[in-house]
């Protein structure tokens, strides 16, 4: 057996031995700056590392030539084993290198140094330069409020790349050890926001729902990941309900179909959004007295935006559904007659002007309307210059009214953003509103001032019965039984008197539309002085009967009223008779015939003959009454293409 013996060398061997290899290695960094003098180290992570730390198969008789390719995996794992450990089981093991993110090997900074490839202002660039698909990710952090923190404002501070998804321990999205994952989220988030975090855990229910392990909402859910956005801006607020719609689905259809919604859809900013009357942090089920939606707490969260919020105010159901009999009966009731109104209303007349349509439209195909009536000669008046005045006030103020309401009925329709818009806005558009409201009062308070005088103090006869009244008769019954005779070609015309039965059917709508939409309009416009003394759920139903009595307003004037004065072929393209006040005699003798005999019978012809209009009073009539006409036919489109889904 052969015995092995270690020899200790004497220590001053081992001191000689030391002095060899420190001047061989000053000698090797030597001969590397001599041969690689246009090389230019200038780390600041590694500044006492020499060459051969991490070129470990340099020679002092290589040849430039002889060098295999650094490996960093290698190199760098002689100090960084434990870091290489933990990016080899991380979404970058095999992809990624460290020089992929640090940068040239003789130019790493330590993280600290803002030169540093991977320091927070150069990470997105350094990570941007693999993660540009899609461009939404680093677009979107560049326009985040982080983004904006960082570049802009120079806060080393604001979360960077790293600080969200890891840095050598990088795990896809989907990953549970993810710090961006829908389970992490929220603790990640917290590690800055750490007040929102624990009023978010504690006294929310998304999340409580998140600590028991529930699938709920989290922070990313609700303010996304790259694209974070300031939720006090303009654009945050309008996109709240369609965030929280995304779970809540069933709540934003209510919310659209009510004025906040609505207005919201169109841009008024200042209108509530779900996190205004919900609370965005502390969001509680409504039978938690904590909840800012408690019935407890109502007044409080309701007058936020309102000063004169009732105890019955805050029973007003801003997510009621009036097709559901099951959310409040007494507003089913109310809608079904509405919606019956309507149908019945449109179906009458429509069916009754299709008739008389295709009637005119035989009729001037055999020649039947080419009598030409002489416009040169004499006149009759059939209404006083203050009739034209309050009939343009009417259509001036009614015309307001719809171009500023029937944005808010059809808000998801695409012309409805571009009306809002041209009349200022929906703030702009609500001050209108309210204004043609005030005129609409305005001239029925006249007029009915005037019809009092007229039967009360001036004992006038006929106002309620006889040809001259403007209700509902035996004979309009008979003329309407005669007009579809004539529809059908079975009959002839009926002869015409001072007012035709469909003119009345128009003069009493106006009574009951100002008097509902009117009525409904003003608790909507002040609902804390009509909630003193009614329920809250009055509110509702005044919303469903203003809107659905709108529509029924503005599509018949502007459908069925148009159609029968201006429109039917016998007076295409205008009748100039409500802006002039006065028509031809001959067109009056044929149009009106027994008005005219009554008149002849009677010696009342010659007071009420005038003479023709001037030019100018035919130019300003044809003017305003072309763009009257236009806007309403317009709007009319509008309704049709709104109710079709186009």
């Amino acid at each position: 057996m052969k015995t092995v013996t270690c020899v200790r060398r004497p220590v001053l061997v081992q001191f000689v031995l030391l002095l060899v290899l420190g001047s061989l290695a000053q000698a090797q960094e030597i001969n590397c700056a001599e041969c690689h003098e246009d090389l230019e180290v200038s780390s600041s992570a590694h500044p006492d590392v020499a060459c051969q730390e991490c070129h470990t198969n340099v020679t002092l008789e290589h040849e430039a030539n002889d060098l295999e390719p650094l490996s960093s995996e290698n190199s760098c794992a002689e100090c960084h084993g434990k870091i290489l450990r933990t990016l080899g089981r991380s979404a970058h093991d095999e992809d990624v290198s460290c020089n992929d993110c640090h940068g040239d090997p003789h130019d790493i900074h330590v993280i600290d140094d803002l030169a540093s490839a991977v320091s927070p202002i150069n990470q997105i660039q350094q990570c941007g330069a693999c993660h540009d698909t899609p461009a939404s990710l680093i677009d979107g952090y560049l326009t985040s409020e982080h983004g904006k923190a960082l570049l802009l404002s120079g806060l080393i501070d604001a979360p960077s790349c790293s600080d969200c998804h890891g840095d050598h321990s990088v795990y896809p999205i989907s990953s549970k050890r993810a710090p961006g994952s829908h389970e992490n989220s929220p603790e990640m988030c917290g590690s800055c926001h750490l007040l929102l975090l624990e009023t978010w855990k504690d006294q929310s229910a998304h999340g409580q729902s998140w600590q028991a392990g529930e699938d709920g909402p989290v922070c990313i859910d609700c303010h996304a990941t790259h694209d974070i956005a300031d939720p006090t801006t303009a654009a945050s607020r309008l996109a709240s309900a369609d965030n929280c719609g995304d779970c809540h689905t069933e709540y934003l259809t209510t919310f659209r179909d009510g004025f906040h919604g609505k207005a919201n859809d169109l841009g008024f900013v200042q209108g509530a959004t779900c996190a205004d009357c919900h609370s965005p942090h502390n969001n509680l089920p409504a039978e938690d007295p904590l909840s800012s939606v408690n019935s407890a707490n109502l007044v409080a969260t309701c007058g936020q935006c309102h000063d004169d919020v009732t105890e019955s105010f805050i029973s007003y159901d801003p997510h009621n559904d009036p097709t559901n009999p099951e959310d409040n009966y007494v507003v089913y009731i109310i809608w079904v007659f509405m919606t019956a109104l309507l149908i019945g209303v449109f179906g009458f007349f429509g069916i009754h002007d299709i008739l008389w349509l295709q009637r005119s439209l035989v009729g001037v195909l055999r020649g039947e309307f080419d009598e030409k009536f002489d416009k040169s000669g004499q006149y009759v008046r059939r209404f006083t210059k203050m009739n034209s005045r309050m009939h343009v006030v009417i259509i001036v103020t009614f015309l307001l009214l719809a171009l500023t309401g029937l944005p808010l009925k059809f808000h998801a329709a695409p012309w409805a953003q571009t009306l809002m818009n041209l009349l200022g806005g929906v703030d702009s558009a609500r001050i209108i509103h309210r204004i043609a409201a005030i005129g609409t009062f305005g001239y029925m308070a006249m007029h009915l001032g005037q019809l009092f005088v007229r039967w009360v103090i001036n004992k006038e006869k006929g106002l309620l019965w006889g040809p001259n009244s403007m209700v509902p008769q035996p004979k309009d019954f008979r003329d309407f039984w005669a007009n579809i005779r004539y529809f059908f070609y079975v009959g002839e015309r009926p002869a015409g008197d001072r007012w035709t039965y469909f003119e009345k059917f128009d003069y009493l709508a106006v009574f009951w539309g100002v008097m509902i939409i009117g009525l409904s309009g003003l608790m909507l416009w002040l609902p804390g002085l009509f909630t003193s003394f009614l329920p809250g759920w009055a509110l509702n139903a005044a919303y469903v009967i203003h809107s659905d009595e709108a529509l029924l307003a503005t599509g018949f004037i502007f459908v069925f009223h148009f159609f029968h004065t201006h429109l039917r072929p016998e007076s295409f393209p205008m009748d100039l008779v409500v802006f002039l006040g006065k028509m031809p005699l001959e067109q009056f003798k044929a149009e009106r015939s027994l008005e005219y005999e009554r008149m002849l019978d009677n010696n009342e012809l010659d007071d009420h003959l005038v003479e023709p209009p001037t030019s100018a009073e035919l130019k300003k009539a044809y003017l305003w009454g072309t763009v009257f006409l236009l806007i309403g036919v317009a709007l009319a489109i509008g309704i049709i293409l709104a109710m079709l889904g186009l």
